[in-house]
């Protein structure tokens, strides 16, 4: 979704290309138009499945859409994330990058939703709690413990396979708590270290024609499947934060669902890739600002829930559901634009030089980059 630079590495089209994140990358870098348009579109459904939210209780078919979306929109940000955090490593620009593009957001953002609600639900009984993770904040903190693991992730023999084993342990735990969001953390933890494995012949791989046909009859497979599963299933699995001792489920489902539903996401996930344009198109330049979209989108869904937006019963009716997944869209994408990071970016993306020491080794390499 959003990740620190690295090293260059590889596109999809077989060329080298530059690291991608911050929006003041030097002039001359390339970014990649594939994960611009995926970490775009992935956010796009991570606001419609927000929206969703208030309404998809008066509608199977939304729930559905629904358990489908989550299968696999976090999935996709958490492979990218870890795709692009291959290089990382405990050098010094790295650590400020991971400091000051994910450990300050989270801090300013944990602090600003539980005021926002103080103000706006008028609940002044709402606490700030930074090691209690609140709507979609987690994801920061998850991203912070992954890349700092990633050099373990990185040195072990079978990654995937240890990955996956925290994640069937973490599910029958339910001792772990809340705190720092642990359990979303070792759950979706084998999205990043898969994503950590995978080469740029992986997602040439997903753009084959083959690929792309078959992934129609796939989602639709879901989709009906998801229908079928609503009455019977809890969506609460598809949110990763529950052992299933929690769930109201025998202990022994929690590793089941962990395969099960890691299957399901990783082929959901190359099918939603298939689809994803590997060209420049009008959304393209709007995918450096996914950060932006995810963490500022929240106030609009939390502001119409406490208002009482959702309340309306003509929302709650098919026109009313496409109104506001058009809303969502439109909302989250305006979130994106260059206006608003400019805005927003001494939060989001402060630069603070000034609160770190300057690192003899990147001053060696800055005096022989101007040399050379």
């Amino acid at each position: 979704m959003f990740h620190a630079a690295s090293s260059p590495a590889k596109a999809p089209n077989g060329h080298h290309r530059a690291p991608v994140p911050s929006p003041r990358s030097p002039v001359g870098k390339q970014r990649d138009a594939f994960f611009d348009n995926a970490k775009f579109l992935a956010v796009v459904l991570v606001a419609v499945g927000h929206s969703w939210e208030p309404l998809k209780g008066d509608s199977r078919i939304l729930e559905g859409m629904y358990m489908v979306v989550y299968a696999f929109h976090m999935p996709a940000f958490i492979i990218i994330s870890g795709y692009f955090s291959r290089s990382f490593d405990m050098r010094p620009d790295r650590l400020r990058r991971l400091i000051t593009g994910v450990a300050l957001p989270y801090i300013v953002f944990e602090t600003a939703y539980p005021l926002f609600k103080r103000v706006v639900d008028n609940d002044p009984g709402m606490e700030i709690s930074l090691l209690d993770p609140w709507y979609l904040t987690w994801f920061l903190v998850a991203l912070f413990v992954w890349r700092l693991t990633t050099p373990i992730w990185k040195l072990i023999r079978w990654p995937l396979p240890v990955a996956l084993g925290i994640a069937m342990l973490a599910s029958v735990t339910p001792e772990i708590g809340d705190d720092l969001d642990l359990q979303r953390v070792l759950q979706f933890l084998p999205f990043f270290v898969l994503g950590l494995n995978m080469k740029a012949e992986h997602f040439q791989w997903v753009h084959r024609r083959e690929v792309r046909i078959l992934s129609v009859p796939v989602f639709a497979m879901a989709l009906a499947f998801a229908w079928w599963a609503v009455p019977r299933m809890n969506t609460g699995w598809f949110y990763h934060r529950d052992a299933a001792q929690q769930l109201g489920a025998p202990w022994w489902t929690g590793p089941v669902m962990v395969l099960a539903l890691f299957g399901c996401s990783l082929v959901l996930t190359a099918c939603f890739f298939a689809w994803v344009p590997r060209r420049h198109v009008w959304f393209t330049a709007l995918g450096a600002g996914t950060l932006y979209g995810y963490l500022l989108h929240g106030f609009v869904v939390k502001a119409g829930d406490y208002q009482g937006w959702f309340e309306y019963g003509w929302l709650h009716r098919p026109l009313g559901e496409i109104f506001v997944t058009v809303l969502a869209v439109a909302g989250v994408t305006l979130l994106c634009t260059s206006p608003v990071r400019r805005v927003f970016r001494f939060v989001v993306e402060p630069d603070m030089k000034w609160a770190f020491k300057r690192d003899a080794a990147e001053v060696v390499r800055a005096r022989e980059k101007v040399s050379g």
